[in-house]
């Protein structure tokens, strides 16, 4: 998950309690001041003492994060984000079981590379699903690579009102022998868990 911190957000110069998150690529305000600020459009981003100072538009916001916590800020702001192959451990020509119907330019983006394949060996599983009967199908699909070590993503849509939410996917996960180690943002509508074959425990 991104950074996040309870802090006072002056906009403009008029403060406001926030929750801000730093969810690549935005920088998300939450509380008494609701914004979604693209990394792009931040100018003159500096830590200044204990405030993460920035500009957005003809609008200067300032945040309240302590002397350690904006100059980390400041940092993770000013440096690229990793592209979402990346994230997903993707390399030129790697071999991906797709499953699922990929619906997302981001994704398309993340896999043009990649070498699909829709049976047979792989480096990687990728799963979009967007319903619980998808969610266990998929894990069912996977089984004979997740045996082998091979790693899933379990790419769904993010916020409250769908069909699944990241407890189910972390609990339909656990229930197929797999456990979540990695989080990421796919787009502005997905995210994504990957989950790699559970450990068994040492013998006695």
């Amino acid at each position: 998950m991104g950074r996040e911190a309870n802090c006072v957000c002056e906009w403009n110069g008029v403060p406001a309690p926030v929750k801000a998150l730093i969810e690549p690529p935005e920088l998300i305000l939450r509380g008494a001041l609701r914004r979604k600020i693209p990394f792009a459009s931040m100018k003159q981003v500096a830590a200044n003492g204990d405030r993460l100072r920035f500009s957005f538009g003809e609008d200067k916001v300032c945040l309240l994060l302590g002397e350690a916590m904006a100059a980390k800020w400041a940092k993770a702001l000013l440096t690229a984000p990793p592209t979402l192959a990346k994230k997903f451990g993707l390399a030129p020509a790697s071999t991906v079981r797709i499953i699922g119907r990929i619906d997302d330019e981001a994704l398309r983006q993340a896999l043009s590379e990649a070498r699909r394949v829709a049976t047979g060996p792989a480096e990687l599983i990728l799963a979009r699903v967007n319903a619980p009967v998808e969610l266990k199908a998929a894990f069912i699909k996977a089984a004979d690579l997740l045996s082998r070590g091979v790693a899933i993503w379990i790419v769904y849509r993010k916020g409250p009102g769908h069909a699944i939410n990241e407890s189910d996917v972390r609990s339909t996960g656990l229930a197929a022998g797999v456990v979540d180690v990695k989080v990421a943002s796919v787009s502005p509508q997905l995210t994504a868990l990957k989950f790699v074959k559970r450990k068994s425990p040492p013998s006695k």
